[in-house]
């Protein structure tokens, strides 16, 4: 059987100004900790516009204008270099937060979300003019009377929308005593489900796929549905497949921290290997809770908030076509419970355990994708360069198995490593966000192999203090089926019957 393909990608990102300061975990916790903090009151002075964010260039590269190269011509801050965005790119887009409470309204199926009734007047056009694939949900936009909405908010029985500064709505809680169905979790939640829903509809338009040849949907955002009984139970990704159009398609959750979604992709493409379906959508929403995470160091250092967009993707597992590239799922690395959680043995674990199997160098693959977090973000809160750290380890193992000489590990850290793009949501930038590009560079550009690694924190949980993390690796599409056996078909069969006839033949004897 072939391996199966990377068939399409799609990458969205949401301008959401007032959700940092409303929704967002670091505010929520000042508010409650400290709620005359002059962090709070110097805030909203740091908050970029909608235009900051298009003409932002590494939020361009993540909805494919540019390319990611194109960061490395840049003088850091990057923040402070104005480029030239689009709203729209080759891979998504960069929606207002004014349409995204609208989104989220379409995607509420227990009347949940309540918008004013001026609100809704002016953004309805929007939505109907830009996402005719989601006419069906448009007349699910309505507008309600809110005044009693700042009630609701002060007594926690709903969550606050705000657009501009002034309340437009609120999200009510699920259940009066819940604590997994409160208005904040509905809030956190929806935004998954709506963000998701995003990236599915920018899917459908890149790949071309139609909607109803979807079969599976896995989403593996770091959120979890549920309620009181099964805290976590799921489904974000039947309830996303509904609103995409996906009516062929059944699904479900996973779970893994940032590594989640690089664990369901080899899931996706197990399923399509083994012939059970053949079209598997990957997608996962963003986090609201990690809006503005990162602020007080940004603050202090006069930057801007720059962690205010929620993120989505979805990507298409398909059967081989000849064409786009392949999932090498016998080139799979992972790390194992006994491994150790040094950085130097996961390393070791996720890049040489899948390119061992087929006796390959670390020096031959032509590019890596690791955490891409965007170091604008990264740097300022101490975290450093993440994919440049990434790198250097990888380079570093590369010279301790005789891969390369040492001389040569800067010139590999250039080559084979690309600067960080993607807004620090947790599980989008892991591995994932390469992928619209590597459908294009193993096709019709310059490379011919690529590895996809993600990495996940278990201790975040509280349940153990392993690390995680899984790897595969993507190559050019030769054009031919690989059969999984060296022997053929009809050979099998002659085989078969030369020792059914034999077996007759001993049968006789005795």
């Amino acid at each position: 059987m072939s391996y199966p393909v990377l068939k399409g990608a799609s990458y969205i990102l949401v301008h959401t100004p007032d959700m940092i300061v409303q929704n967002g975990s670091t505010c929520n916790v000042e508010r409650a900790t400290n709620p005359d903090s002059d962090f709070l009151k110097e805030i909203s002075n740091h908050i970029r516009s909608y235009n900051d964010v298009v003409n932002y260039m590494p939020n361009q590269v993540y909805i494919g204008s540019n390319r990611p190269e194109e960061l490395k011509n840049l003088t850091m801050p990057w923040c402070n270099e104005k480029t030239g965005g689009t709203r729209l790119g080759k891979l998504g887009e960069i929606m207002p937060q004014d349409e995204f409470f609208a989104l989220m309204q379409m995607c509420d199926a227990f009347d949940l979300v309540k918008l004013s009734e001026a609100f809704v007047s002016i953004v309805k056009t929007k939505i109907e003019n830009n996402y005719p694939e989601l006419s069906a949900f448009v007349g699910k936009l309505k507008g309600d009377n809110i005044e009693d909405g700042l009630e609701l908010i002060n007594t926690h029985i709903a969550e606050a929308l705000y657009h501009e500064g002034k309340l437009v709505g609120y999200i009510k809680r699920a259940h009066d005593v819940d604590l997994n169905l409160n208005a904040h979790t509905m809030l956190e939640n929806l935004v998954v489900k709506a963000s998701g829903v995003l990236s599915c509809v920018h899917l459908l338009r890149s790949s071309k796929i139609n909607a109803l040849d979807i079969d599976y949907v896995i989403e593996c955002s770091e959120e979890a549905c549920g309620d009181i009984n099964q805290r976590g139970g799921g489904n974000f990704a039947k309830s996303i497949a509904e609103i995409a159009g996906f009516n062929n398609a059944t699904g479900s959750d996973t779970r893994g921290f940032c590594a989640a979604p690089t664990h369901a992709l080899i899931q996706a493409a197990a399923l399509v290997k083994s012939g059970i379906y053949k079209n598997v959508v990957v997608v996962a929403g963003g986090a609201s809770a990690k809006l503005g995470m990162n602020a007080k160091d940004h603050i202090k250092k006069g930057l801007p908030v720059l962690e205010d967009v929620v993120g989505g993707f979805a990507i298409l597992v398909s059967e081989n076509d000849g064409v786009n590239p392949i999932i090498r799922t016998d080139l799979v690395g992972k790390h194992n419970v006994g491994t150790g959680s040094s950085p130097q043995a996961v390393m070791t674990a996720l890049i040489t355990s899948g390119l061992d199997r087929a006796n390959l160098k670390i020096t031959d693959v032509d590019v890596f994708s690791v955490e891409m977090q965007n170091p604008d973000i990264t740097k300022p809160a101490g975290a450093g360069d993440v994919p440049e750290a990434n790198y250097k380890m990888i380079g570093a193992l590369a010279v301790k198995r005789g891969d390369m000489e040492k001389k040569d590990l800067k010139e590999f850290v250039a080559n084979k490593g690309l600067p960080g793009w993607a807004p620090t949501q947790g599980h989008i930038p892991s591995g994932v966000p390469y992928i619209g590009f590597a459908i294009n560079d193993l096709s019709t550009g310059d490379k011919n192999r690529a590895m996809i690694v993600g990495k996940g924190s278990l201790f975040l949980g509280r349940m153990t203090n392993l690390f995680d993390g899984v790897s595969f690796v993507i190559e050019r599409n030769n054009g031919a089926s690989e059969e999984t056996s060296t022997v053929s078909k009809e050979e099998i069969k002659k085989i078969i019957a030369q020792s059914l006839k034999k077996l007759a033949l001993d049968m006789i004897e005795e």
